[in-house]
Protein backbone atom coordinates (compact mmCIF):
# COMPACT_ATOMS: atom_id res chain seq x y z
CA UNK A 1 0.00 0.00 0.00
CA UNK A 2 1.01 3.34 -0.37
CA UNK A 3 1.67 5.82 2.59
CA UNK A 4 -1.37 6.99 4.00
CA UNK A 5 -1.13 10.02 7.30
CA UNK A 6 -4.23 10.70 9.70
CA UNK A 7 -4.41 14.73 8.63
CA UNK A 8 -5.41 16.83 11.72
CA UNK A 9 -7.05 19.39 8.90
CA UNK A 10 -9.43 16.79 7.26
CA UNK A 11 -10.15 14.17 10.40
CA UNK A 12 -9.51 11.41 7.57
CA UNK A 13 -6.19 9.62 6.33
CA UNK A 14 -5.05 10.43 2.97
CA UNK A 15 -2.60 8.67 0.63
CA UNK A 16 0.75 10.83 1.10
CA UNK A 17 2.24 12.99 -1.83
CA UNK A 18 5.07 15.39 -1.80
CA UNK A 19 4.67 19.13 -3.44
CA UNK A 20 8.09 17.71 -5.20
CA UNK A 21 8.63 13.88 -6.24
CA UNK A 22 11.18 12.74 -4.23
CA UNK A 23 11.61 15.05 -1.63
CA UNK A 24 9.13 16.20 1.75
CA UNK A 25 9.32 19.55 3.84
CA UNK A 26 8.73 18.84 7.11
CA UNK A 27 8.50 21.44 10.42
CA UNK A 28 7.68 20.16 13.59
CA UNK A 29 7.38 22.90 16.84
CA UNK A 30 10.37 22.68 18.97
CA UNK A 31 10.87 24.01 22.21
CA UNK A 32 10.71 27.07 24.44
CA UNK A 33 14.25 27.19 25.80
CA UNK A 34 13.89 28.45 29.73
CA UNK A 35 14.15 24.96 31.00
CA UNK A 36 14.82 21.39 30.90
CA UNK A 37 12.39 19.56 28.03
CA UNK A 38 9.74 17.04 30.03
CA UNK A 39 8.77 14.21 28.89
CA UNK A 40 5.95 15.26 26.94
CA UNK A 41 8.43 17.33 24.76
CA UNK A 42 9.83 14.46 24.06
CA UNK A 43 7.32 12.31 22.62
CA UNK A 44 6.95 14.08 19.53
CA UNK A 45 11.31 14.72 19.46
CA UNK A 46 10.96 10.82 19.06
CA UNK A 47 7.61 10.11 16.65
CA UNK A 48 8.75 12.82 14.57
CA UNK A 49 12.36 11.22 14.08
CA UNK A 50 11.04 8.22 13.52
CA UNK A 51 8.50 9.68 10.50
CA UNK A 52 11.80 11.59 9.03
CA UNK A 53 13.21 8.53 8.53
CA UNK A 54 11.41 6.13 7.50
CA UNK A 55 10.67 8.71 4.99
CA UNK A 56 14.05 8.54 4.01
CA UNK A 57 14.34 4.96 4.00
CA UNK A 58 11.51 5.18 1.45
CA UNK A 59 14.18 7.01 -0.77
CA UNK A 60 12.53 10.87 0.23
CA UNK A 61 15.00 13.80 0.56
CA UNK A 62 14.21 15.26 4.19
CA UNK A 63 14.39 18.26 4.86
CA UNK A 64 13.30 18.80 8.63
CA UNK A 65 13.04 21.75 10.28
CA UNK A 66 12.62 22.03 14.05
CA UNK A 67 12.53 25.23 15.83
CA UNK A 68 13.73 26.92 19.21
CA UNK A 69 11.45 29.83 20.78
CA UNK A 70 14.63 31.69 22.39
CA UNK A 71 12.58 35.22 23.32
CA UNK A 72 9.04 35.34 25.14
CA UNK A 73 7.90 36.43 28.60
CA UNK A 74 8.90 32.79 29.91
CA UNK A 75 12.24 33.73 29.05
CA UNK A 76 12.09 36.86 30.33
CA UNK A 77 10.70 35.89 33.77
CA UNK A 78 13.82 33.11 34.05
CA UNK A 79 16.38 35.75 33.09
CA UNK A 80 15.43 38.12 35.63
CA UNK A 81 14.74 35.44 38.31
CA UNK A 82 18.61 33.89 37.91
CA UNK A 83 20.34 37.27 37.37
CA UNK A 84 21.15 36.31 33.64
CA UNK A 85 20.22 37.05 30.29
CA UNK A 86 17.39 36.45 27.83
CA UNK A 87 20.31 34.98 25.50
CA UNK A 88 22.35 33.40 28.64
CA UNK A 89 19.18 31.46 29.58
CA UNK A 90 18.86 30.66 25.89
CA UNK A 91 22.49 29.21 25.30
CA UNK A 92 21.84 26.71 28.20
CA UNK A 93 19.18 25.05 27.78
CA UNK A 94 19.40 24.68 23.89
CA UNK A 95 22.98 22.43 25.39
CA UNK A 96 20.80 20.95 27.56
CA UNK A 97 18.72 20.32 24.82
CA UNK A 98 21.00 18.68 22.40
CA UNK A 99 22.31 16.80 25.04
CA UNK A 100 19.01 15.26 25.76
CA UNK A 101 18.59 14.39 21.76
CA UNK A 102 22.06 12.84 22.11
CA UNK A 103 20.98 10.76 24.96
CA UNK A 104 17.72 9.86 23.21
CA UNK A 105 19.23 8.54 19.80
CA UNK A 106 18.05 11.28 18.32
CA UNK A 107 19.69 12.78 14.79
CA UNK A 108 19.59 16.44 14.71
CA UNK A 109 17.37 18.21 12.09
CA UNK A 110 18.43 19.50 9.15
CA UNK A 111 17.88 23.13 10.89
CA UNK A 112 17.07 24.12 14.14
CA UNK A 113 16.01 28.36 13.42
CA UNK A 114 15.91 30.32 16.23
CA UNK A 115 13.37 33.19 16.36
CA UNK A 116 16.21 35.16 17.50
CA UNK A 117 17.82 35.47 14.21
CA UNK A 118 15.07 35.25 12.11
CA UNK A 119 13.91 38.77 13.00
CA UNK A 120 13.87 40.50 9.97
CA UNK A 121 11.93 37.73 8.25
CA UNK A 122 9.25 38.38 10.69
CA UNK A 123 9.16 41.86 10.86
CA UNK A 124 8.29 42.03 7.26
CA UNK A 125 5.90 39.30 7.28
CA UNK A 126 3.96 41.37 9.72
CA UNK A 127 4.27 44.49 7.71
CA UNK A 128 2.78 42.18 5.05
CA UNK A 129 0.08 41.32 7.25
CA UNK A 130 -0.96 44.84 7.59
CA UNK A 131 -0.18 45.90 3.59
CA UNK A 132 -2.98 43.65 3.09
CA UNK A 133 -5.07 44.59 5.96
CA UNK A 134 -5.41 41.69 8.03
CA UNK A 135 -3.25 42.88 10.76
CA UNK A 136 -3.08 46.58 12.65
CA UNK A 137 -1.07 48.63 15.44
CA UNK A 138 -2.16 50.43 18.30
CA UNK A 139 0.33 51.89 21.20
CA UNK A 140 3.38 49.96 19.52
CA UNK A 141 1.28 46.43 19.83
CA UNK A 142 0.14 44.79 16.35
CA UNK A 143 -2.91 42.56 16.24
CA UNK A 144 -4.23 39.76 13.82
CA UNK A 145 -7.69 40.48 12.75
CA UNK A 146 -9.01 36.78 13.17
CA UNK A 147 -12.20 38.03 11.91
CA UNK A 148 -11.05 38.85 8.31
CA UNK A 149 -9.91 35.70 7.64
CA UNK A 150 -13.09 33.52 7.20
CA UNK A 151 -11.53 29.81 7.29
CA UNK A 152 -10.02 30.61 11.35
CA UNK A 153 -11.10 27.40 13.60
CA UNK A 154 -10.85 24.99 10.58
CA UNK A 155 -7.54 23.13 11.84
CA UNK A 156 -8.92 22.95 15.26
CA UNK A 157 -12.75 22.81 14.43
CA UNK A 158 -13.54 25.88 16.83
CA UNK A 159 -16.47 27.93 16.47
CA UNK A 160 -14.99 31.81 16.65
CA UNK A 161 -18.73 32.81 17.65
CA UNK A 162 -17.96 30.59 20.93
CA UNK A 163 -14.49 31.65 21.57
CA UNK A 164 -15.46 35.24 22.14
CA UNK A 165 -16.85 34.01 25.51
CA UNK A 166 -14.61 31.25 26.27
CA UNK A 167 -11.86 31.74 29.05
CA UNK A 168 -8.77 31.81 26.21
CA UNK A 169 -9.71 34.83 24.81
CA UNK A 170 -7.57 37.68 26.30
CA UNK A 171 -9.48 41.03 27.49
CA UNK A 172 -7.73 43.52 25.82
CA UNK A 173 -9.04 47.13 24.94
CA UNK A 174 -6.09 47.71 22.83
CA UNK A 175 -7.37 45.07 20.35
CA UNK A 176 -10.73 45.94 17.55
CA UNK A 177 -12.03 42.44 18.86
CA UNK A 178 -11.42 40.08 21.99
CA UNK A 179 -10.93 37.08 19.80
CA UNK A 180 -7.80 38.51 17.76
CA UNK A 181 -3.77 37.95 18.60
CA UNK A 182 -0.76 39.26 19.02
CA UNK A 183 1.55 39.98 16.18
CA UNK A 184 4.10 42.14 18.07
CA UNK A 185 4.78 43.06 21.30
CA UNK A 186 5.77 46.66 22.73
CA UNK A 187 8.91 46.23 24.61
CA UNK A 188 8.28 47.09 28.64
CA UNK A 189 11.44 49.44 29.91
CA UNK A 190 14.44 47.32 29.95
CA UNK A 191 13.04 44.09 28.24
CA UNK A 192 15.14 42.43 25.63
CA UNK A 193 13.62 44.18 22.14
CA UNK A 194 14.07 44.94 18.73
CA UNK A 195 13.82 47.79 16.54
CA UNK A 196 11.01 47.68 14.12
CA UNK A 197 8.28 50.30 12.22
CA UNK A 198 6.22 50.10 14.93
CA UNK A 199 8.63 50.80 17.60
CA UNK A 200 10.98 48.84 19.74
CA UNK A 201 9.64 44.89 20.79
CA UNK A 202 9.44 41.84 19.94
CA UNK A 203 7.87 39.35 18.17
CA UNK A 204 4.25 37.41 19.71
CA UNK A 205 4.43 33.36 19.98
CA UNK A 206 2.72 32.62 16.47
CA UNK A 207 4.32 34.78 14.01
CA UNK A 208 7.74 32.41 14.42
CA UNK A 209 6.82 29.60 12.92
CA UNK A 210 4.36 31.14 9.86
CA UNK A 211 7.67 33.20 9.46
CA UNK A 212 10.41 31.11 9.83
CA UNK A 213 8.30 27.99 8.03
CA UNK A 214 7.98 30.15 5.06
CA UNK A 215 11.60 31.69 4.75
CA UNK A 216 13.20 28.07 5.08
CA UNK A 217 10.73 25.89 3.55
CA UNK A 218 8.51 28.14 1.30
CA UNK A 219 4.59 28.68 1.44
CA UNK A 220 3.44 25.09 1.48
CA UNK A 221 4.93 22.55 3.85
CA UNK A 222 4.40 18.80 2.94
CA UNK A 223 3.99 18.01 6.79
CA UNK A 224 3.40 20.00 10.11
CA UNK A 225 3.67 18.47 12.93
CA UNK A 226 3.44 18.94 16.85
CA UNK A 227 1.82 18.73 20.05
CA UNK A 228 -2.24 18.22 20.36
CA UNK A 229 -2.14 20.83 22.79
CA UNK A 230 -0.69 23.14 19.60
CA UNK A 231 -3.82 22.43 17.51
CA UNK A 232 -5.37 25.81 19.12
CA UNK A 233 -4.68 28.13 19.57
CA UNK A 234 -0.98 28.48 17.70
CA UNK A 235 -1.36 25.82 14.39
CA UNK A 236 -4.81 27.49 14.19
CA UNK A 237 -3.23 30.77 14.40
CA UNK A 238 -0.30 30.13 11.75
CA UNK A 239 -3.03 28.98 9.51
CA UNK A 240 -4.79 32.36 9.49
CA UNK A 241 -1.42 34.25 9.32
CA UNK A 242 0.15 32.52 6.54
CA UNK A 243 -2.42 31.42 4.67
CA UNK A 244 -4.02 35.59 4.71
CA UNK A 245 -0.39 36.25 3.77
CA UNK A 246 -0.03 33.99 0.54
CA UNK A 247 -3.07 32.83 -0.71
CA UNK A 248 -2.17 29.20 -0.33
CA UNK A 249 -2.34 25.98 2.44
CA UNK A 250 0.50 26.43 4.86
CA UNK A 251 0.49 22.60 5.04
CA UNK A 252 -0.58 19.95 3.12
CA UNK A 253 -0.85 17.34 6.06
CA UNK A 254 -0.86 18.33 10.33
CA UNK A 255 0.13 15.44 12.35
CA UNK A 256 -0.22 15.80 16.20
CA UNK A 257 0.68 13.51 18.93
CA UNK A 258 -1.36 12.69 22.10
CA UNK A 259 -0.68 13.51 25.49
CA UNK A 260 1.44 12.03 28.05
CA UNK A 261 -0.26 11.26 31.47
CA UNK A 262 2.34 10.18 34.79
CA UNK A 263 0.62 7.17 36.67
CA UNK A 264 -2.82 7.91 34.91
CA UNK A 265 -2.84 11.89 35.86
CA UNK A 266 -2.68 14.75 33.85
CA UNK A 267 1.01 16.01 34.14
CA UNK A 268 1.23 19.54 35.21
CA UNK A 269 2.91 22.14 37.55
CA UNK A 270 0.52 22.38 39.68
CA UNK A 271 0.30 18.61 40.43
CA UNK A 272 4.34 18.63 40.44
CA UNK A 273 4.42 14.86 38.70
CA UNK A 274 6.00 16.53 35.22
CA UNK A 275 9.25 13.50 34.48
CA UNK A 276 12.07 15.60 33.16
CA UNK A 277 13.61 13.52 30.49
CA UNK A 278 17.44 14.26 31.82
CA UNK A 279 15.85 12.58 34.86
CA UNK A 280 14.64 9.72 32.63
CA UNK A 281 17.43 9.14 30.84
CA UNK A 282 19.31 8.58 35.00
CA UNK A 283 16.93 5.74 35.35
CA UNK A 284 16.17 3.89 31.94
CA UNK A 285 17.76 2.94 28.34
CA UNK A 286 16.59 5.59 25.51
CA UNK A 287 16.22 1.79 23.90
CA UNK A 288 13.38 1.40 26.93
CA UNK A 289 12.47 5.46 26.15
CA UNK A 290 11.95 4.74 22.68
CA UNK A 291 10.06 1.73 23.03
CA UNK A 292 7.51 3.03 25.52
CA UNK A 293 7.01 6.40 23.17
CA UNK A 294 6.14 4.00 20.19
CA UNK A 295 4.26 1.06 21.76
CA UNK A 296 1.33 3.71 21.24
CA UNK A 297 0.07 4.79 18.34
CA UNK A 298 0.93 8.46 18.57
CA UNK A 299 -2.00 10.08 18.55
CA UNK A 300 -3.47 8.02 21.38
CA UNK A 301 -2.56 9.22 25.02
CA UNK A 302 0.51 7.58 26.51
CA UNK A 303 0.63 6.61 29.86
CA UNK A 304 4.06 6.72 32.06
CA UNK A 305 4.61 4.95 35.21
CA UNK A 306 7.64 2.82 36.21
CA UNK A 307 5.89 -0.59 35.94
CA UNK A 308 5.67 0.13 31.94
CA UNK A 309 9.04 0.99 31.94
CA UNK A 310 10.14 -1.88 33.02
CA UNK A 311 8.11 -3.83 30.54
CA UNK A 312 9.49 -2.19 27.77
CA UNK A 313 13.05 -2.73 28.75
CA UNK A 314 11.99 -6.55 28.81
CA UNK A 315 10.31 -6.32 25.31
CA UNK A 316 13.56 -4.84 24.24
CA UNK A 317 15.65 -8.05 25.56
CA UNK A 318 13.37 -10.57 23.81
CA UNK A 319 14.49 -8.67 20.47
CA UNK A 320 17.72 -8.19 21.61
CA UNK A 321 19.13 -11.67 22.96
CA UNK A 322 17.27 -12.98 19.22
CA UNK A 323 19.58 -10.25 17.02
CA UNK A 324 22.59 -11.14 19.37
CA UNK A 325 22.25 -14.91 19.20
CA UNK A 326 22.05 -14.72 15.07
CA UNK A 327 24.99 -12.24 15.15
CA UNK A 328 26.85 -14.93 17.32
CA UNK A 329 25.79 -17.70 15.50
CA UNK A 330 26.61 -16.21 11.89
CA UNK A 331 30.16 -15.93 13.08
CA UNK A 332 30.55 -19.78 12.79
CA UNK A 333 27.97 -20.70 9.77
CA UNK A 334 29.22 -21.68 6.58
CA UNK A 335 27.77 -20.70 3.33
CA UNK A 336 24.93 -22.96 1.54
CA UNK A 337 25.50 -25.61 -1.44
CA UNK A 338 23.99 -23.16 -3.77
CA UNK A 339 25.21 -19.72 -1.99
CA UNK A 340 21.58 -18.67 -1.51
CA UNK A 341 19.01 -18.29 1.14
CA UNK A 342 16.50 -21.06 1.73
CA UNK A 343 13.39 -20.54 0.52
CA UNK A 344 11.58 -20.82 4.02
CA UNK A 345 13.45 -18.06 5.70
CA UNK A 346 12.97 -15.98 2.45
CA UNK A 347 9.04 -16.41 2.70
CA UNK A 348 9.36 -15.94 6.41
CA UNK A 349 10.86 -12.81 6.20
CA UNK A 350 9.91 -11.68 3.42
CA UNK A 351 6.42 -11.60 5.27
CA UNK A 352 7.89 -9.98 8.29
CA UNK A 353 9.13 -7.17 6.57
CA UNK A 354 5.58 -6.88 4.80
CA UNK A 355 3.93 -6.58 7.77
CA UNK A 356 6.05 -4.16 8.96
CA UNK A 357 5.72 -1.28 6.17
CA UNK A 358 2.16 -2.08 5.88
CA UNK A 359 1.96 -0.85 9.43
CA UNK A 360 4.37 1.94 9.15
CA UNK A 361 2.40 3.00 5.64
CA UNK A 362 -0.78 2.78 7.69
CA UNK A 363 -0.55 6.06 9.77
CA UNK A 364 2.64 5.25 11.24
CA UNK A 365 1.45 2.69 13.29
CA UNK A 366 4.53 2.18 15.09
CA UNK A 367 3.02 -0.19 17.95
CA UNK A 368 1.74 -2.99 15.48
CA UNK A 369 5.45 -2.49 13.45
CA UNK A 370 7.18 -3.27 16.81
CA UNK A 371 4.95 -6.33 16.48
CA UNK A 372 6.33 -7.64 13.35
CA UNK A 373 9.81 -7.20 15.18
CA UNK A 374 8.08 -9.88 18.00
CA UNK A 375 7.26 -11.76 15.01
CA UNK A 376 10.92 -11.50 13.70
CA UNK A 377 12.33 -12.53 17.15
CA UNK A 378 10.13 -15.42 17.00
CA UNK A 379 10.93 -16.59 13.34
CA UNK A 380 15.22 -15.81 14.49
CA UNK A 381 14.83 -18.35 17.49
CA UNK A 382 13.02 -21.13 15.81
CA UNK A 383 15.73 -20.82 13.20
CA UNK A 384 18.16 -20.86 15.57
CA UNK A 385 17.44 -24.13 17.30
CA UNK A 386 18.34 -26.06 14.07
CA UNK A 387 22.04 -27.47 14.71
CA UNK A 388 23.64 -25.62 11.72
CA UNK A 389 22.17 -23.09 9.62
CA UNK A 390 23.77 -21.37 6.34
CA UNK A 391 25.39 -18.04 6.49
CA UNK A 392 23.10 -17.14 3.57
CA UNK A 393 20.04 -17.73 6.02
CA UNK A 394 21.38 -15.76 9.08
CA UNK A 395 22.34 -12.66 6.89
CA UNK A 396 18.97 -12.48 5.31
CA UNK A 397 17.16 -12.45 8.61
CA UNK A 398 19.74 -10.22 9.95
CA UNK A 399 19.37 -7.68 7.56
CA UNK A 400 15.57 -7.63 7.82
CA UNK A 401 16.24 -6.77 11.71
CA UNK A 402 18.27 -3.95 10.95
CA UNK A 403 15.24 -2.66 8.14
CA UNK A 404 13.34 -2.70 10.67
CA UNK A 405 15.55 -1.17 13.84
CA UNK A 406 16.78 1.28 11.48
CA UNK A 407 13.87 3.39 11.87
CA UNK A 408 12.25 2.33 15.01
CA UNK A 409 15.98 1.91 16.82
CA UNK A 410 14.52 0.57 19.51
CA UNK A 411 17.15 -2.13 20.09
CA UNK A 412 20.65 -0.81 20.92
CA UNK A 413 23.71 -1.32 17.98
CA UNK A 414 25.95 -3.94 20.17
CA UNK A 415 29.58 -2.83 21.12
CA UNK A 416 31.85 -5.51 19.21
CA UNK A 417 31.43 -8.95 20.73
CA UNK A 418 33.56 -10.79 22.47
CA UNK A 419 35.35 -13.78 20.87
CA UNK A 420 35.20 -16.70 22.52
CA UNK A 421 39.05 -16.91 23.37
CA UNK A 422 38.23 -13.76 24.83
CA UNK A 423 35.65 -15.08 27.44
CA UNK A 424 37.34 -17.90 28.28
CA UNK A 425 40.05 -15.65 29.50
CA UNK A 426 38.36 -13.01 31.44
CA UNK A 427 36.70 -16.07 33.17
CA UNK A 428 39.79 -17.84 34.02
CA UNK A 429 41.76 -14.37 35.54
CA UNK A 430 37.63 -14.07 37.50
CA UNK A 431 38.41 -17.23 39.14
CA UNK A 432 41.65 -16.24 40.32
CA UNK A 433 41.05 -12.78 41.67
CA UNK A 434 38.11 -14.82 43.42
CA UNK A 435 40.72 -17.37 44.42
CA UNK A 436 42.97 -14.60 45.74
CA UNK A 437 39.48 -12.60 47.31
CA UNK A 438 40.06 -9.61 44.66
CA UNK A 439 36.38 -8.99 44.45
CA UNK A 440 36.26 -5.93 43.13
CA UNK A 441 38.25 -6.93 39.66
CA UNK A 442 36.09 -10.56 39.82
CA UNK A 443 33.02 -8.17 40.00
CA UNK A 444 34.16 -5.90 37.20
CA UNK A 445 35.23 -8.89 35.20
CA UNK A 446 31.41 -10.06 35.83
CA UNK A 447 29.82 -6.59 34.93
CA UNK A 448 32.17 -6.96 31.84
CA UNK A 449 30.49 -10.46 30.61
CA UNK A 450 27.19 -9.54 31.50
CA UNK A 451 27.13 -5.84 29.52
CA UNK A 452 28.20 -8.03 26.50
CA UNK A 453 25.35 -10.64 26.98
CA UNK A 454 27.60 -13.37 28.56
CA UNK A 455 25.98 -15.05 31.56
CA UNK A 456 27.72 -17.60 33.87
CA UNK A 457 26.55 -20.51 35.35
CA UNK A 458 28.44 -22.53 38.07
CA UNK A 459 28.15 -26.14 37.84
CA UNK A 460 29.21 -29.80 39.62
CA UNK A 461 32.29 -29.29 36.27
CA UNK A 462 33.06 -25.74 37.13
CA UNK A 463 32.25 -22.49 35.90
CA UNK A 464 30.33 -22.30 32.36
CA UNK A 465 29.05 -19.42 30.11
CA UNK A 466 26.43 -18.77 27.59
CA UNK A 467 24.95 -16.19 25.36
CA UNK A 468 22.09 -14.41 26.30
Amino acid sequence: MALHLYNTLTRKKEAFQSNEPGKVSMYVCGPTVYDYIHIGNARPMIFFDVVRGYLEQQGYAVNYLVNFTDVDDKMIRKAEQTGTTVPEVAEKFISAYYEDLDGLGIPRATLNPRVTENMEPIIGFISELIDKDFAYENGGDVFYRTRKFQDYGKLSQQNLDELQFGIRIEVDRRKENPEDFVLWKAAKPGEISWDSPWGSGRPGWHIECSAMARRYLGDTLDIHGGGQDLQFPHHECEVAQSEALTGKPLANYWMHNGYIRINNEKMSKSLGNGVLVRELRNQYTKEAIRYFMLSTHYRNPLNFSDEVMDQAQSSIDRISNAAGNIRHRLELAVSSPDGHPSETVTKSMAAVLAEFHHKMQDDFNTPDAITAMFQWAAEANQLLQQPSIPSEDLKLVLAAYEEMNGVLRIVDTPAEELLDEEVEQLIRERVEARSSKNWARADEIRDLLAARGILLEDTAQGMRWRRK
